[in-house]
């Protein structure tokens, strides 16, 4: 399978992105999904998180209280170490399964940490999703509702624009309108089935 790896910082538009691809009848593999797929309720994960950090890190109905777990771990780089080293090869696998399974031409996988990671090694292609910083802290006050040091802190967190640009086998700047990117996506997708076409035979 052809794997095309997105990503970009916060407020980028990488979904805004990914379903231009997915508008194309691309299959899309997110990594944000798949761990939280692998912390439903019945999961072994979830179980030995409860058992872990007690069961204040369960909501009444069972799921995984994340803002409870995420105040948790940012608290304590142990704690962060040890829920990664659970999540991290049940959320490699889940990715496999989906990647695996896609019936496309290629497959759209989207990772936050595709060049901090070890996500990258999937890729056939690494597509950036870039803006500048000033629109990244813009979109993201204006979506999340967080004030500018919060935004700041969690950019400062990511990979740099510079490394993710360095990281990059194609670039989608994405400051125009909703139609301009449209059109950036057709003509990627146009090369990605070259691309996957010519895997296949190779």
């Amino acid at each position: 399978m052809f794997v095309v790896g997105v990503t970009g910082g916060i407020g980028s538009g990488k979904t805004a992105v990914t379903n231009c691809f997915a508008d194309l009848g691309i299959a899309i593999v997110d990594a944000d999904v798949a761990s939280r797929v692998v912390v439903e309720p019945g999961r072994p994960a979830l179980e030995a998180i409860a058992n872990h950090f007690g069961p204040d890190l369960l909501l009444p109905d069972g799921t995984l209280n994340r803002p409870a777990m995420r105040r948790e771990i940012f608290s304590d780089p142990e704690k962060k170490r040890w829920l990664e080293s659970l999540l991290h090869p049940l959320i490699n696998a889940e990715v496999h399964r989906q990647i695996d399974t896609a019936t496309t031409p290629y497959v759209i996988f989207v990772s936050p940490l595709l060049v901090e990671g070890t996500h990258g090694s999937l890729c056939d292609r690494v597509l950036v999703v870039d803006v500048s910083e000033e629109l990244q802290l813009q979109r993201t006050m204006a979506r999340d509702n967080n004030d500018a040091e919060q935004v700041k802190r969690i950019m400062a967190s990511q990979a740099s624009r510079q490394q993710r640009l360095a990281r990059a086998d194609d670039v989608i700047e994405n400051s125009g309108s909703l139609d301009e990117l449209r059109l950036k996506v057709a003509a990627l997708h146009h090369r990605y089935l070259q691309l996957a076409a010519q895997k296949s035979v190779s």
